[in-house]
């Protein structure tokens, strides 16, 4: 028997192979093999450099950034990286800086070390 995947949409199993299309009797959502991978590469953090970020990572800033009152310099390291599903404003991972603490960022703002 084929192993199809459940439905994107509600995650039921009980999908069938219509042709070119995935069809879920459940929601009657209709879905293709390149939906399923733009869905799947949209999940993914990039960074600057175009590297894939994960959680605990390590990334250095590419430029200085305003924080507050104060500014982080080009090349402050932040640890421990955590990737935010969904976004905070805007800012789409949270890191620890030291002398500072837990700060939101963008990913496109930082490269990974």
């Amino acid at each position: 028997m084929i192993d199809l995947p459940n439905c994107p949409q509600c995650g039921e199993g009980y999908t069938y192979k219509d042709n070119h299309l995935y069809v879920c009797p459940m929601c009657f959502h209709e879905w293709t093999d390149a939906d399923m991978e733009a869905a799947e590469l949209a999940s993914k953090t990039f960074d600057f450099n175009g590297a894939e970020l994960a959680d605990g990572d390590s990334v250095t800033t590419i430029k200085e950034l305003p924080l507050g009152k104060d500014r982080l310099k080009q090349g402050t390291k932040a640890t421990k990286l955590k990737i935010l599903k969904p976004e905070v404003n805007g800012h789409d991972i949270e890191a620890t800086v030291d002398g500072v603490g837990r700060i939101y960022l963008k990913s496109k703002l930082v490269k990974k070390i």
